[in-house]
C-alpha cells in the first residue's frame, strides 16, 4: 500500500478543479502539499485554505510546458516540504474544436501541456523517488484517453490523454523494483472549470492567452448528453483510495463500464476475431528467423 499520512505531495494544476480537490484531500488525510499552478493567485488561495483548515501547504508557480519552471518549482517544494513522495501530475487543458479548424499553436499546446507536461513533471521528481526507494506517481488522464472513440472533436486531447495512460503503464514496469507505483486517473465527468478557463493561461510560445470558445458537445448518448458532473472534492477521496491501494487506474463513474465494452472492449475483441479467422483460413505468416532484425541481401 501507499501511505499518504505524513508524506509530502506535489499537485500540478492544483489551483483549481481536480487539482484543487486533490490538494485539499491530500492535506485532510495528513500529507503536506505543494500546490503548483500556472496562475500563482489560484495556488495561493488553495494553499491558504489548506493552512486555515489546519493542514500544511505551500503555493508555487509552475508552467508545465517549461522545464525550467518545473525545476524551480521542485527546488522550492523540496525546500519547503523536504523530499516529495507523492507526485500528482494533473495540470491540463482541453479543446473541443475539430482538428481541421485548429491552428498549429492550438494543437501543439494541447499535446504539450497534457502529455509532455506530465512527462516533464514525472522526470523531474523521478530521480528522488528512485533514490528513496518508494513513492507514487498519479497522472490525470481522461476517459477520453481510455476510450478515444467516446467523445467527438477531441483529437489532440484524446491523443495526449491516451499517451498518459501508456506512459504510466509502461513506467510501472520500469519502477516496480524500486517500490514506486503509478496510477492513471481517468475522469469521466468532473466540474473542473477547465473548459471555461481554457486558453486564458495559454503560454506565449503557443500563441498566448485567448478567450475560450464556446464548448458544444455533439455525438450520441455515449458522450455528455446525460453525464453527471461531480464536484472535485467528491472525486478526490476516490483517487486517493486507488493510490493507497496501488491501483493502476481509477475511475469516478461506475456506470461508464458499458461505454468501455461498447466502444472499446467489444471493438478490440472483434478485431482479434478477425485475425484468428485469417490465421485459420490462411495460416500463420512465416516468422523472420532473425527476430526483430530485418536482414536483406
Amino acid at each position: 500500500m501507499t501511505e499518504i499520512t505524513g508524506k509530502a505531495a506535489v499537485v500540478t494544476g492544483g489551483g483549481s478543479g481536480i487539482g484543487m480537490g486533490l490538494a485539499k484531500e491530500l492535506a485532510r488525510q495528513g500529507a503536506a502539499v505543494a500546490v503548483a499552478d500556472i496562475l500563482p493567485a489560484n495556488a495561493e488561495k488553495v494553499a491558504a485554505e489548506i493552512v486555515a483548515a489546519g493542514g500544511k501547504a505551500v503555493a508555487l508557480a509552475c508552467d508545465v510546458c517549461e522545464r525550467d519552471s518545473i525545476a524551480a518549482m521542485k527546488t522550492q517544494a523540496n525546500a519547503a516540504l523536504g523530499p516529495i513522495q507523492l507526485v500528482f501530475a494533473n495540470a491540463g487543458a482541453t479543446s473541443f474544436t475539430p482538428l481541421a479548424e485548429m491552428s498549429d499553436d492550438e494543437v501543439e499546446w494541447i499535446v504539450d501541456v497534457n502529455l509532455m507536461g506530465v512527462m516533464r513533471t514525472t522526470r523531474a521528481f523521478l530521480p528522488d523517488l528512485i533514490a528513496a526507494g518508494e513513492g507514487h506517481i498519479c497522472a490525470t488522464a481522461s476517459m477520453a484517453g481510455l476510450l478515444p472513440g467516446w467523445i467527438p472533436e477531441h483529437v489532440p486531447y484524446s491523443a495526449a490523454k491516451a499517451g498518459i495512460i501508456g506512459m504510466m503503464m509502461n513506467l510501472a514496469l520500469e519502477l516496480k523494483s524500486y517500490n514506486i507505483r503509478t496510477t492513471s486517473y481517468c475522469p469521466g465527468g468532473v466540474a473542473s472549470k477547465m473548459k471555461a478557463n481554457n486558453g486564458t493561461y495559454r503560454p506565449a510560445r503557443f500563441g498566448g492567452p485567448e478567450a475560450a470558445a464556446e464548448v458544444k458537445f455533439t455525438g450520441n448518448s455515449t458522450t455528455h448528453s446525460a453525464l453527471a458532473f461531480y464536484h472535485p472534492e467528491a472525486i478526490a477521496p476516490m483517487v486517493l483510495e486507488a493510490v493507497r491501494n496501488n491501483r493502476p487506474f481509477v475511475f469516478d463513474h461506475a456506470d461508464q463500464r458499458k461505454f468501455f465494452r461498447e466502444t472499446y472492449s467489444q471493438v478490440v475483441e472483434a478485431c482479434y476475431d478477425d485475425i484468428e479467422r485469417w490465421e485459420r483460413e490462411h495460416g500463420l505468416p512465416e516468422a523472420n528467423p532473425h527476430g526483430a532484425a530485418l536482414l536483406t541481401d
